[in-house]
């Protein structure tokens, strides 16, 4: 992935970073696909020129880090529908309509946001959270913003464009690089470093949500939890009796595999909850992970 923003902020550098990566590995967990993607720093009176002309839908969105801290993204009609298109593709629906793409293509956004979120609350020391976000354009003149364009060969999507508020880079420029470096590593290391609590798979509303996805959403689907696996002659099998005890391939110490319609999906520990047992998520595993563990 290319990147050219030398000079501009370190935090809304970094902000800028997680926030993309957060967006690639959303669009992938919905279509199945990782997008190739150009990311640059862009000139302020370029933007103003892009947003005055109502080329983009805007999305901003508040975070619990001071009441004028916002996070602005924009998007002209062939990128958000590409994306909306794509993931309600890889559901096998190829018949939606505009609206059904724009509210897709929001909910990629939400979850792109949560992940955002996650990794500003790592790096503040405090819970940070996504609320009350509307459609609404950045104001004129704003000094850190980027674009992420989604290459597709050919028919490369027009660019989406990111603005940070002053307030917001501010705060993250408070704290210290190496946190800030930190996070960049988490962020482009991929899904397959998603820690605990990680919001890549959830698909909880923030922004309105497409009613085709409701549909979906409604699939139930069997989990169970593996706590080792053995592997026994037929002969040993049929030895086995009340009182027999089968020696398994994890120890005490290492999690337990949560799977999902024969998938391991993600790992966690044990916890007893009112009597009954319980997994608490420690690790949600990469898509490629997830291939390699089917059952």
């Amino acid at each position: 992935m290319a990147a050219q923003y030398q000079g501009t902020n370190e935090a809304a550098r970094w902000l800028f970073e997680t926030w993309s990566e957060a967006l690639l590995q959303s669009i992938e967990a919905m279509t199945g696909e990782r997008p190739a993607a150009e990311r640059s720093l862009r000139d302020t009176a370029e933007l103003d020129a892009s947003f005055r002309g109502g080329a983009a839908i805007w999305w901003e969105q508040p975070v619990t880090l001071g009441s004028d801290a916002r996070i602005w993204i924009g998007a002209s009609e062939p990128s958000w529908f590409d994306i909306g298109r794509q993931a309600l593709a890889a559901a096998g629906i190829d018949d939606g309509s505009r609206e059904d793409y724009l509210s897709t293509y929001k909910e990629i956004l939400n979850q792109s946001l949560s992940t955002a979120t996650q990794a500003l609350t790592r790096r503040v020391g405090r819970e940070v959270n996504a609320e009350g976000g509307k459609e609404s354009a950045p104001p004129a003149g704003s000094l850190d913003w980027f674009t992420i364009v989604l290459l597709n060969g050919e028919t490369d999507s027009p660019p989406i464009y990111v603005v940070f508020s002053a307030p917001l880079v501010s705060v993250l420029a408070d704290k210290p690089a190496a946190a800030g470096a930190e996070e960049r590593e988490t962020a482009t290391a991929g899904s397959s470093h998603s820690g605990p609590g990680s919001p890549i798979w959830s698909l909880a509303p923030m922004l309105e949500r497409s009613k085709t996805l409701d549909v979906l959403l409604e699939v139930e689907l069997p989990v169970c939890v593996s706590f080792g696996r053995a592997q026994l002659p037929l002969r040993d099998v049929l030895k086995l009796t009340s009182g027999s005890i089968v020696e398994l391939n994890r120890t005490i110490t290492e999690p337990v595999e949560v799977i999902v319609n024969n998938c391991v999906i993600a790992r966690g520990e044990v916890v007893v909850i009112e009597g009954n047992y319980g997994v608490r998520i420690q690790q949600i595993v990469s898509r490629e992970e997830r291939l390699r563990t089917l059952h």
